[in-house]
Order: structure tokens, then sequence, then C-alpha cells
């Protein structure tokens, strides 16, 4: 059997090495960063325009009598809002090895989250669509019944969008909290991020209960999701927190 002798110069050398072959590793961190700020803009602008679309429809008094003819805009608007199904569960799915084994119950709450959050988004999606078949049997008539039934439906997605959001919320919450603690992002921004979100959860709640303030206290969450996607594509997520290697 041979053994061999570990030198202080050997040892040195060795370090070397290992530091030399680490190096020659691709940078993960940054890949990420990108992807997941890719991920937060898909999603920001899908789901925008997407509603965009939807609200140019049923915005309209009457829009039940003329679904008929703007039954493409509707469909393309629900889509656009289901595509957070893509985006936002990779978008949870990616966090799992950017927060490493000490983040590993952080990423799980998160993933669990925003799959809550897209089951809800699909609910009210469905919601949407099913005013199509509604205006068919309705004749192209603003009728009573149809009328009322059509208004069901809209509040259906208005409801689902509102659970959908404090599901989100309470996942974000999670993901930022963390990321405060451990630095993963300079801790000031992640520090604004954990106000946004808990004013963004109190505008949630209020409309839940009749107060229509929700979209005047989702701002400071919505401005840092859209700042978000730019620090990552340019600076990544801090190198030292990635990972949980500190």
């Amino acid at each position: 059997m041979t053994y061999a002798i570990l030198t202080p110069d050997a040892g040195e050398a060795a370090a070397g090495a290992a530091h030399r072959l680490a190096a020659t590793k691709p940078d993960n961190r940054m890949r990420d960063s990108r992807i997941i700020g890719a991920l937060f803009l898909a999603g920001f602008v899908a789901y925008g325009t997407g509603f965009g679309l939807v609200t140019s429809v049923i915005g309209a008094p009457d829009f039940l009598a003329n679904i008929a003819v703007n039954r493409n805009t509707l469909v393309l608007g629900a889509l656009l809002m289901l595509l957070t199904i893509v985006t936002d569960v990779w978008r949870a799915v990616v966090f799992f090895p950017i927060l490493g084994e000490r983040g590993r119950s952080t990423a799980l709450t998160y993933l669990a989250a925003q799959i809550v959050s897209v089951s809800m988004f699909f609910i009210g999606a469905l919601s949407l669509l099913l005013i199509i078949p509604l205006g068919q049997h309705a004749g192209g008539m603003d009728t009573g019944w149809a009328t009322a039934l059509g208004s069901l439906l809209v509040q259906s997605n208005e409801n689902a969008y509102s659970f959908a959001q404090m599901s989100l919320v309470f996942g974000s919450l999670s993901l930022w909290v963390f990321g405060l603690r451990v630095g993963l992002i300079p801790r000031a921004f992640a520090g604004y991020a954990v106000v946004g979100y808990i004013i963004h959860l109190a505008g949630t709640v209020a409309e839940l209960f009749g107060f229509p303030i929700s979209d005047m206290l989702l701002i400071p969450g919505a401005l840092f999701e859209i700042a978000l996607p730019f620090w990552l594509f340019f600076k990544g997520f801090n190198a030292e927190a990635y990972g949980k290697r500190a």
C-alpha cells in the first residue's frame, strides 16, 4: 500500500489546483440571475397585456351583447394571463439552486405559493372564457339573466385574482425576508420589497371587504418587480449569498 505525505508546499499546490478547477466552472450565478429577471419581466408583460385586452372587452357596459365581435380579443387576453403558469412556476423552480440548502424551506414555500397563485389565475381565466358561450346562448342580446350571470363570471375572475395575489404575496414575503437576512440582493432593496408586499397584501384583503384600494396599494410591490429584473441582468444575486455558500 502506498501512502502520500502531504507537505505544506504540496498542500498549497493542491489548494491552488482546486481553485483553478473551480474558476473554470461556468458562472451559474449570472445565468440564473438573468433567467429569474427574464421570467419576472415576461410574466409582468404577459399578464399586464392580457389584463388590458380582457378589460377592453368586459369593461364595456354592453360587453355581453357584443361578445361575438370581441371573442378573439377576450380569448387572446385570457391566454396571455395564463402564461403566468409557465413564468411563475418556472421562476420558483430556478430559485432552488439559488437559495441553496439553507433556503430549501423558503424555496418550497415560494414554489407552493406560486402553484396556488397560478391555479387561481387559471380559475379566473376559465371564468372569463365562459362568457363566450354565455353570450352565444343569450343570442347576442343583453338579457337580464345573462347580464347577471356575466357579471358573476367577471366577479369570479376578480375574486380569483385577489386570492392569487394573496398567495403570491405570502410566497414573496417568505422569499425576500430570507433574501434580506442573507443579503441575496442589497438589503435596502430587499427591505423595500418586504414593505411593498405587506402594503400589497393589505390592499388585496381590503378589496375582498369592498374597499377598492388594491390598485393603489400594489404600486410599491409592482415597482420592485419592475426594477428587480434590471438589477439581476446587470448585477445578479450577491455572489456570497448565492447557493448559501456564505
